[in-house]
């Protein structure tokens, strides 16, 4: 997958030749479209001579001569689009191949790349690519690319007729063409004509994050009743591209004006020139002929020269689309092994692991700023191994970790005295099943959505754990129950009842690891009693790893680690770390306090205050 090595235009002429014989025969077709397309003025150019010639020596007009070659003209054009037609079938085959096999490549590449860069890159980014990128190389391919093969061929067959009939008519045509391309070529190396183009690329790219940053975010405008122009992000990033389109334009308008103008304005360098010749010629009517055709054939010369630098743009941009695509397939995946081991036994242990979140996940640089430092310890198999701690301490951290969604910068973690890095990670992720926070469900029916965890579960299994995880209730009474599409039609669930389903979900998978992060966080104090006793069976001979805020939750855990900013500070079960009176303690004490907060009239329990500024100043320091 990897291309650092071929430069980006080179990379898209190989991606254009996948399949080199449809794409060589399209190309093909469409030089002979270009080449059947200048047969007409030829055969134009051969009537009016007849017609003139005739009128000149006042002899019979030759019918047979004109019918034939109005024949022939009606045939070439005919041609011209017949093999243009075929040209561009060939191309759309091999353009629908290639964005079928680039999609499925990159989003398959996308699921091999590691958790942080997702997290370092916004989905607006990612979808540009897939929807707009790709694209633009599918249409470049299709369309663009048989355009320029005959859009470069038309020159070479322009002038091998100019040369024929009169070279000196001849290039009085090209001067113009000539100056034209001086002119363009002059404005595309300016230097502020390029910073502007690449700068325009940069707010193209800040402007479609911002909209989807935008979009995403709208409930929050609208509950705050903000308007569109306080998204001071999307509005900024507007306007920015609409100041470097004007910047571009500015640049390259006189340069533009100019080309078209002297394209347009061919026929005024053939006249003068026949005015000058006209006196000197010894065969008047053959050099007015000879003037004729080059007037006509002037007309028909901007057209292909349009097409041409239209192409090119379309090059240029179709290069810039595999600069960005290639960008995300050159950044490295986690390394496989080529054999993975297998585990026996499901401990896992963390020993001397220290972790920073970068850029480039699997690089080895270092981070002063680490969110792990040397943290080692052992959770085993049956047990709960409940993690605690202040916001930003690295309790997800960990559980992420665990799953192989970013690599260690230093330590190892092992699964059963096996190394993650000596796993396959379909292998891995198949040991482990999750229950995060915020709960992601796809707009499918319920079955299906608690079917990821086991695809080809029965529905007895299904409704099995539904009703150990307490929402077979609710999914009963929704319109269509277990094969309600989940977002549609009205069908929408509370912050509870999706964690309840993740929960589902989680149980179907039955894996021999638990990762538990804030799994009742949205749950009513009914059905988190319930939950916790339906969940409490099924995690026997599991490993579990428990994160939570409220230390109830965890209270019974068999081993209770407490961090602090990236550190161990104690660990042990809940009577030994109170016990202790240590961090623990503190924390349990400021947790009962705010459960007994109240408000007393106008004024609260001063004891009560100062527990919750305390508490919170502690969230701050981390």
């Amino acid at each position: 997958m990897n291309s650092t090595d071929i430069n980006p235009s080179s990379r898209l002429w190989k991606l254009a030749f996948t399949h080199k014989t449809l794409m060589i025969f399209s190309c093909l077709f469409s030089i002979l479209s270009v080449i059947t397309s200048f047969i007409p003025f030829i055969a134009i150019y051969f009537i009016v001579c007849e017609i003139i010639m005739s009128i000149s020596h006042q002899t019979e007009l030759n019918s047979e001569l004109i019918i034939n070659n109005g024949w022939l003209a009606f045939i070439a054009s005919a041609l011209a689009i017949f093999f243009n037609f075929l040209a561009l079938c060939l191309s759309h085959i091999v353009a629908f191949k290639t964005l079928y096999n680039l999609k499925y490549n990159f989003i398959r590449y996308l699921s091999c790349l590691p958790l942080g860069f997702h997290t370092n890159h916004s989905s607006g980014e990612l979808r540009k690519i897939v929807d707009d990128d790709i694209e633009k190389i599918e249409q470049f391919i299709a369309h663009q690319l048989p355009d320029m093969i005959g859009s470069f061929a038309s020159p070479v067959v322009i002038l091998v007729i100019l040369a024929v009939f009169d070279w000196r008519l001849g290039l009085a045509t090209l001067v113009p063409i000539i100056l034209a391309y001086i002119v363009l070529i002059s404005g595309y190396r300016r230097k502020d004509i390029k910073t502007n183009q690449q700068e325009l690329q940069k707010k193209l790219i800040e402007m479609s994050h911002a909209s989807v940053e935008y979009i995403r975010g709208i409930a929050v405008i609208k509950a705050f009743n903000q308007t569109f122009f306080s998204f001071k992000r999307f509005n900024e990033s507007i306007k920015a591209y609409q100041l470097y389109c004007l910047k571009f334009i500015y640049c390259f308008k006189y340069h533009m004006a100019c080309f078209i103008l002297l394209l347009n304005s061919i026929y005024l360098f053939i006249v003068p020139i026949v005015i000058l010749l006209i006196s000197d010629t010894d065969d008047y009517a053959n050099f007015i002929l000879s003037a004729i055709f080059y007037l006509i054939f002037s007309l028909g010369l901007p057209a292909p020269f349009f097409k041409l630098i239209y192409v090119t743009q379309g090059f240029q941009k179709a290069v810039k689309s595999v600069q960005n695509m290639d960008e995300v397939l050159n950044t490295p995946s986690l390394c496989e092994p080529q054999e993975g081991l297998q585990v026996k036994s499901y401990d896992i242990q963390f020993d001397n692991v220290c972790f920073s979140y970068r850029d480039d996940p699997t690089s080895n640089s270092t981070d002063s700023n680490k969110v792990l430092n040397h943290i080692s310890f052992t959770a085993k198999q049956g047990e709960i191994t409940a993690l605690v701690g202040l916001s930003g301490s690295g309790k997800s951290t960990i559980s992420l970790l665990i799953p192989r969604f970013f690599d260690p910068d230093e330590g190892h973690i092992t699964i059963g005295h096996v190394d993650l890095k000596q796993m396959n990670s379909d292998y891995l992720l198949s040991l482990v099943s999750f229950v995060f926070q915020d709960v992601f469900l796809f707009k499918q029916s319920v079955i299906n959505n608690i079917r990821i965890g086991k695809p080809d579960a029965t529905i007895d299994e299904v409704i099995a754990v539904a009703k150990a995880a307490q929402c077979h209730e609710f999914i009963e009474k929704l319109a269509n129950g277990y094969d309600s599409i989940i977002g549609s039609d009205g069908i929408h669930l509370s912050g509870g009842e999706m964690q309840r389903l993740a929960i589902a979900r989680a149980l179907l998978k039955n894996s021999p690891i638990l990762i538990l992060d804030e799994a009742t966080a949205f749950a009513d104090p009914e059905n988190e009693s319930k939950i916790q006793l339906a969940m409490k069976a099924l995690m026997k001979n599991k490993t579990v790893i428990m994160i939570a805020h409220r230390l109830s939750t965890i209270k019974d855990a068999d081993k209770i680690i407490v961090l602090d900013k990236g550190n161990i500070a104690e660990s042990g079960t809940h009577e030994q770390l109170f016990s202790n009176k240590g961090t623990y303690y503190k924390m349990w004490q400021y947790y009962q306090q705010t459960l007994d907060w109240q408000m007393h009239d106008s004024n609260m329990s001063e004891t009560n205050y100062e527990a919750q500024i305390s508490y919170q100043q502690e969230a701050e320091n981390v």
